[in-house]
């Protein structure tokens, strides 16, 4: 009996140690320090780390029955809405990285970790980007469709795919609340940590 649960249990531990490894990978636990002086470009990324912190949390340890949740029939399940987070993401991180952003090509199929992982990704790499940079108007949002190219400058990026995303995270906080898995309430979005 021994010979097989030895073998089972390191198994398991292995499991759960590569499992903590990826989750603390995930960026957006908790705020990163702030910049040490005030730039546009610090400006910019620090309004997507706050984001990124809010959308971490907003979508952690979420269940199948939250991820399917839906209000009514004409509103978006949280799953659906983590889509649409994901989408924006994409064109933050284009706008950081003085890319376009192609429209036309359909999203990845991820599930739940992938999707919330990537997202969380593409949002610390457009952090980091927007932190260094001495001239926001560079950083505009194009978007490429199959009838042409659209170009909209840099304050579109704020009041556009950053706000909105911010806007989503709290539909599912409230979601996911009715849904009856509240977010951790130690979550403290002013100090961008959780609570003691």
């Amino acid at each position: 009996m021994t010979k097989i649960l030895t073998p089972l249990f390191l198994f398991i531990c292995i499991t759960l140690n590569a499992q903590n490894t990826m989750l603390d990978s995930i960026p957006y636990a908790t705020i990163p320090e702030a910049p040490e002086f005030v730039t546009p470009g610090a400006m910019v990324s620090r309004m997507i780390d706050g984001l990124g912190f809010r959308y971490y949390w907003a979508t952690e340890g979420l269940t199948p029955n939250e991820l399917e949740y839906q209000p009514g029939n004409d509103s978006r399940t949280i799953a659906e809405t983590m889509d649409h987070v994901y989408g924006l993401s994409l064109t933050i991180l284009r706008s950081a990285q003085k890319r376009p952003r192609d429209v036309s090509k359909k999203q990845p199929q991820m599930d739940y970790v992938e999707k919330r992982k990537k997202t969380l990704e593409n949002l610390a790499e457009a952090g980091a980007l927007f932190k260094t940079t001495n001239d926001l108007a560079q950083h505009k949002i194009v978007f490429l469709r199959p009838k042409g190219t659209s170009e909209f400058p840099i304050w579109n990026q704020i009041n556009g795919p950053i706000e909105d995303a911010v806007w989503h995270a709290g539909q599912m906080v409230m979601l996911r609340r009715i849904a009856g898995n509240p977010i951790n309430p130690k979550v403290n979005v002013f100090l961008g940590k959780l609570n003691d």
